[in-house]
């Protein structure tokens, strides 16, 4: 069998996989659903979207980037950022920790091949629909994941690690962890490796709670992080390939889809409002219609910027050259603040067209939840981090000499 021949025969066993239940979006829209119908009060208990999870569970959506030969649907970066969509339209913190989920996924999926535990993993994930967290922001280095403070210690065929993790996101509910760490106890802060561990590998202590403004049901607490574990976990690809290639493009693009999710409810219920004064006031468009135009414009923009950088990394994501280039660093990068800042903008739009109706908290236009949820966008990894580290790359990569360069 040539190599055309294989992947023809794996997109018809995926084709055939789907043909037998529900498309990926309609699997998704059950799941937002249930997630609308709790987000309320996940967002007012600030407690963990149970009911969502469950029926993510019964539609496979857990597993869905998992490859068909370990159990999966073999789904595309397309397919989950639709999926992050579709949930931030009904659930932030659903949305956010499905983001966080597949983003740990595709580590997996993208780095694990040929590795016997990775692979294990991978058929947990697509069989139990394990859910992955994530630990990446550690101690006081204000979410700086290129610089690790703790590190693996090697005793024979297993490691060790204790990390003061102060944000594990969903840890308390998560069936395994991936995380960062030094190479070794005499290893360089930057000098890191990624673990990938199940929920046996590892303890976990509460340090911190979890009591913010938006973003509440992604429970992400502080907790001291001890992993024992056979050596398998680590994976032996060096984690600066891993954070340029996988983590940090599927980190934006998954978390940029799922603030547009949200953005686009906003506006959603924007144009209810402007509907509903037209109608009573016998077609006249009431003051503030200006700034739906405003938040649909807003959203155009937010949602061409997402899709340009997905068809941008679907062109070089089997290129490890193309992916560590310049130019896609620095638009995949900056992907994160410039979708963050449109997504507060979109919604912030969005309210002042509904006005009191849209700032009251008990009425049909109310926006308040997914203008505290949106918020958390230019926070997580500060923009302004992202930028003071962003201006050498920028300052030399070319100006663009044509509209189609």
């Amino acid at each position: 069998m040539n190599v055309r021949e294989a992947v023809l025969t794996v997109d018809e066993t995926q084709a055939s996989f789907l043909d037998q239940g529900p498309s990926l979006i309609e699997r998704a829209a059950r799941t937002a659903a249930a997630a609308a119908a709790d987000a309320d009060g996940v967002d007012r208990d600030a407690r963990f979207p149970h009911e969502a999870f469950d029926v993510a569970r019964e539609q496979k959506l857990l597993g869905v980037m998992i490859p068909v030969e370990f159990g999966g649907f073999g789904a595309s970066i397309h397919d989950v950022t639709d999926i992050c969509y579709t949930l931030g339209r009904s659930c932030a913190s659903t949305a956010m920790i499905y983001a966080m989920h597949t983003t740990k996924v595709a580590c997996v999926v993208r780095h694990g091949h040929g590795i016997p535990w990775m692979e294990t993993m991978m058929r947990r994930v697509a069989r139990d629909q394990w859910l992955l967290a994530s630990s990446t922001t550690e101690g006081q280095n204000g979410g700086n994941i290129r610089a690790s403070a703790a590190a693996v210690d090697h005793a024979g065929d297993t490691v060790s690690l204790v990390r003061d993790a102060t944000v594990i996101s969903y840890g308390a509910e998560a069936d395994g962890l991936v995380t960062i760490a030094r190479r070794a106890t005499d290893a360089a802060a930057s000098d890191q490796v990624l673990l990938a561990l199940a929920r046996d590998d590892y303890s976990l202590k509460q340090t911190q709670g979890w009591e913010t403004l938006g973003m509440r049901g992604t429970c992400s607490t502080g907790f001291e992080l001890k992993v024992d574990c056979p050596a398998d976990r680590v994976f032996p690809e060096s984690y600066d390939k891993i954070h340029a290639q996988t983590m940090t493009p599927f980190a934006h693009m998954c978390w940029s889809s799922a603030w547009a999710g949200i953005a686009a409810a906003a506006v959603t219920r924007a144009q209810a409002f402007i509907r509903k004064a037209a109608r009573t006031s016998g077609g006249q468009m009431p003051p503030a219609a200006a700034h739906f135009t405003a938040a649909k414009m807003s959203l155009a923009k937010l949602r061409a910027l997402i899709s340009a950088n997905i068809e941008a990394f679907s062109r070089a994501e089997h290129d490890e050259r193309a992916l560590g280039s310049l130019d896609f660093q620095s638009s995949i990068t900056l992907l994160k603040v410039q979708a963050s800042e449109l997504a507060v903008e979109t919604v912030m739009h969005a309210m002042r067209t509904a006005g009191l109706s849209g700032y009251r908290n008990d009425g049909e236009f109310t926006m308040g939840r997914h203008l505290r949820d949106v918020l958390s966008s230019p926070i997580m990894i500060n923009n302004d981090r992202i930028l003071a580290n962003a201006a050498s790359s920028t300052l030399m990569s070319g100006v663009p000499s044509s509209l189609h360069d």
